[in-house]
């Protein structure tokens, strides 16, 4: 085999195995002539979600974050596999952002139908007895702020630093559109709104026993194994350092030790990053 012939092969391999772990294949994004869907191609939106490797760090950032709220990480504990591993969850949020980024308006309107269906059961108790429902709209911003800010984060560590800040609040407003279709209330629609409203969250935020274990099998799953483990571990180690001080601190995490090792961290994700892109552009 000649070395070209190895390269495609090798590209070819990983792209599938990226394309499988978010279950790309499985989804219909075609779109009537005329229907840009919820955003389009000029969105902001389409610019973030269409990076896969900084998604990638900032998904798996959105969740260390979201767990810290103690209404999101009883949905988690309580209701989801993640005992037996988090592929599953980290597949159906990113074929939910794959569909209401780039599918057609009415594949968006169902797939989030369909969300607002699965949390109407998703309901129970804290351990100190006050109820909680996936369906809060209080509860829905958080999960949906946490998400928006780490995936605006990474979008700007590992592929548009020189984001304008106008174009960064676009973003956040168009991506408000889909947490209030969830049933969010007073959802932050610009950057300065974003972060007050997350700086406002910190006294409600929490880790105890199940943080932990939730986070612990988090961060030993295969999120980027596709390329070999210890590039799994660097893209795993990019997502905690994605995080802001203060979740660093609270999940219990040595943020100097953190600091340290950060620009290194950064450094080698950046380099996976490049290789995963080769992967995915499609082959002339």
């Amino acid at each position: 085999m000649t070395d070209r012939a190895l390269g495609e092969r090798v590209r070819t391999v990983l792209g599938d195995r990226m394309r499988a772990m978010v279950g790309s294949t499985e989804l219909d994004l075609s779109r009537p002539e005329g229907d840009d869907g919820l955003f389009g191609p000029d969105s902001a939106t389409w610019a973030v979600h269409g990076d896969f490797p900084s998604m990638l760090i900032g998904g798996t950032a959105s969740l260390l974050m979201q767990m810290l709220h103690p209404g999101a990480l009883a949905g988690v504990w309580d209701h989801s596999d993640f005992r037996r591993g988090m592929a599953g969850r980290l597949k159906r949020t990113a074929q939910f952002v794959t569909v209401t980024t780039y599918g057609s308006t009415a594949a968006a309107n169902a797939s989030i139908a369909r969300v607002r269906g699965i949390h109407r059961h998703v309901v129970g108790t804290l351990p100190d007895g006050r109820p909680y429902a996936a369906d809060d709209p209080a509860l829905l911003t958080w999960v949906h702020a946490a998400e928006v800010e780490c995936f605006l984060r990474a979008h700007l560590a590992y592929r548009d630093p020189a984001m304008p800040m106008a174009r960064q609040d676009a973003y956040i407003s168009e991506m408000a559109q889909i947490a209030q279709a969830l049933g969010a209330e007073n959802v932050p629609t610009s950057r300065a709104m974003l972060s007050a409203y997350l700086e406002g969250m910190r006294p409600a935020l929490r880790v105890d026993h199940r943080t932990r274990d939730v986070a612990r099998r988090l961060l030993n799953q295969p999120v980027g194994g596709m390329i070999g483990g210890p590039a799994n571990t660097l893209m795993l180690k990019a997502a905690v350092d994605l995080l802001p001080l203060w979740a660093k601190r609270l999940h219990g995490w040595d943020a100097p030790a953190q600091a340290r090792a950060g620009a290194g961290i950064r450094v080698g994700a950046a380099g996976i990053g490049h290789v995963l892109r080769w992967a995915l552009k499609p082959t002339s």
